[in-house]
């Protein structure tokens, strides 16, 4: 992965060009969850698509709309509908006159801690992509790769040109996914992983954090943490008998951000769903887990 962001390097508004095909522009939305913002992603250099409009933000869409400089856009295409990534799409389409294309939707109410990016119910494409399925403009192709798990209608979409991959929210360039029931789901996040790892692309465009420049690596080592994470909440189980998420949260998220904890009991939850289904965990009642 590259080294951390610079806040100065990300000023918010400005596109940048980050490789001959490939431009970005932040959306002005920082958060605990989004770190430094939503990056919208520009692809081609005549005729564009765009990645992951972002939020239905004046500011934001004025600045996409000076990076397109008047250039046709051929497609707006989203990763997945939390509201921090298509909401923008419908106007964005208004404006250029582009189809919105990409993820299903979905408009499953989601329980979980992340208000800054609950799904967006909203959001009506014109075109669903399906797994393989492609896009294709003057000099680029864009081609649905899915990869459930962060949410049950996420893709990522493969640059073949660059051997590059737009990897939404699957994979983020400062932190591990938040996998959140009921739709978060960690054994399809766990399969998405190992699909991800057997490609051969060369670095991913994250829609938050850097870009990640040793992508199987990384992939490799995320896969890793999250066996990690499950032995720790088997080790927990054990030791400690029938608990509550909380507890486990506190015990093994020490030294994260208190105002990440309700995200992290969400993938702890993950977890524990994850090994009810495999046989190792099931539900002790009053919200408490217990080893089979």
């Amino acid at each position: 992965m590259a080294s951390p962001q610079d806040p100065a390097d990300m000023p918010t508004g400005r596109m940048m060009q980050l490789s001959p095909l490939v431009a970005r522009v932040l959306a002005p939305n920082p958060s605990p969850f989004t770190y430094t913002g939503t990056q919208t992603y520009l692809v081609g250099t005549g005729t564009l698509a765009v990645i992951d409009p972002g939020p239905d933000d004046p500011d934001h869409l004025a600045a996409l709309m000076a990076a397109v400089d008047g250039r046709p856009v051929l497609a707006i295409l989203c990763t997945h509908t939390h509201r921090d990534h298509s909401p923008a799409a419908r106007p964005l389409g208004v404006m250029t006159g582009a189809p919105v294309i990409g993820c299903a939707p979905l408009t499953l109410d989601d329980d979980g801690p992340r208000a800054d990016a609950a799904f967006d119910a909203d959001y009506r494409p014109d075109r669903i992509l399906t797994d393989a399925e492609q896009v294709a403009g003057p000099d680029w192709t864009l081609e649905a790769v899915a990869t459930p798990g962060h949410t049950s209608n996420h893709l990522c979409f493969a640059l073949p040109q660059e051997r590059a991959l737009f990897t939404g929210d699957h994979v983020m360039g400062w932190s591990t996914s938040v996998i959140s029931p009921p739709d978060g789901d960690m054994s399809a996040y766990m399969r998405s992983m190992q699909r991800l790892a057997d490609r051969d692309d060369v670095i991913y465009y994250p829609a938050h954090g850097d870009p990640v420049e040793s992508p199987q690596r990384l992939v490799r080592g995320m896969m890793g943490h999250r066996k990690q994470r499950e032995g720790q909440i088997v080790r927990f189980l054990r030791r400690h008998g029938d608990s509550a998420i909380p507890d486990m949260v506190a015990a093994m998220y020490k030294g994260v951000d208190p105002r990440l904890y309700p995200a992290a009991g969400r993938s702890v939850l993950a977890h524990l769903i994850d090994l009810d289904g495999r046989g190792v965990a099931a539900p002790a009642g009053d919200g408490r887990w217990r080893i089979v």
